[in-house]
């Protein structure tokens, strides 16, 4: 498993590995659950829903009240298209973005570097950058149709190699293909894990699955997490429950069960 402190999480524990969806369109849920969540989670990831329902000011209001946000557009055009695209949403202060890998490794360095040099000229913060592997909604059937036969493990490893060879701060993969992206990518990378739910929880559209102490355990160094918090009749306490979990990942006895040991 992960040994090491990804960025920011020192002073939080635990809660600041925690990242809830707010995969909402209404501005006043969303900032009623971005004021309650704030001392409870590390991160609220805005995503295209959301994004298009309130515009880019919807990042700026979660800034405001004192959230931090991964904005989860999952950027994928030609290269100087994404890079451009990169650099806004560095300018709205997110603390990560992500973009497809598949977009090419010249796309991924082309945004790396636009990144970097916008951050210097105008005195930004640096947001970390995180490569798309493979949608957790996927499985080996689905990618056998779009023409990708190597298998769901091979295509994901693949995609963090090179993302990483493009100076990526990491990637989003599901909790089942942490461990090889961990033995390929090193403990320096950044693993953003959705597809996680609670035991007994419904699926909808995902299907690579782990609850979040199994994914802790296997090496996740964030995990995203949405429904099981935002339906609950009390979300902050659903929220701790969480990362109580997440808590027992990282101090179980035995760190050598496989990852796979706990999935739903």
């Amino acid at each position: 498993m992960s040994l090491y402190w990804p960025f920011g999480t020192r002073q939080g524990g635990m809660r600041s590995r925690l990242i809830f969806a707010l995969d909402l369109s209404s501005v006043p849920e969303t900032i009623k659950l971005v004021e309650c969540l704030r001392g409870e989670v590390g991160m609220f990831k805005v995503g295209k829903q959301l994004f298009l329902h309130a515009g880019p000011q919807v990042v700026h209001m979660i800034r405001d009240a004192g959230g931090e946000v991964f904005l989860d557009l999952k950027f994928h055009d030609i290269p100087r298209t994404v890079a451009k695209a990169a650099v806004e949403a560095t300018r709205m202060g997110v603390r990560m973005f992500d973009v497809h890998a598949s977009g090419s490794l010249e796309m991924m360095q082309r945004t790396v570097s636009e990144v970097t040099k916008v951050c210097r000229s105008e005195g930004l913060r640096r947001p970390k950058v995180l490569a798309v592997t493979v949608l957790t909604s996927l499985n080996r059937d689905d990618l056998k149709r779009v023409g990708v036969v190597s298998g769901v493990e091979n295509q994901v490893v693949r995609l963090a190699r090179l993302a990483k060879e493009a100076s990526m701060n990491g990637v989003v993969a599901s909790p089942q293909e942490i461990a090889p992206i961990r033995k390929e990518c090193g403990r320096g990378f950044l693993i953003v894990t959705p597809g996680v739910r609670l035991r007994g929880a419904t699926w909808e559209d995902q299907k690579r699955v782990m609850t979040p102490e199994a994914a802790i355990r296997a090496g996740a160094d964030y995990l995203v997490i949405g429904q099981p918090i935002r339906d609950a009749e009390d979300p902050v306490a659903a929220a701790r429950d969480i990362v109580a979990a997440m808590e027992r990942g990282l101090t179980s006895p035995d760190r050598r069960t496989r990852p796979d040991a706990e999935q739903l």
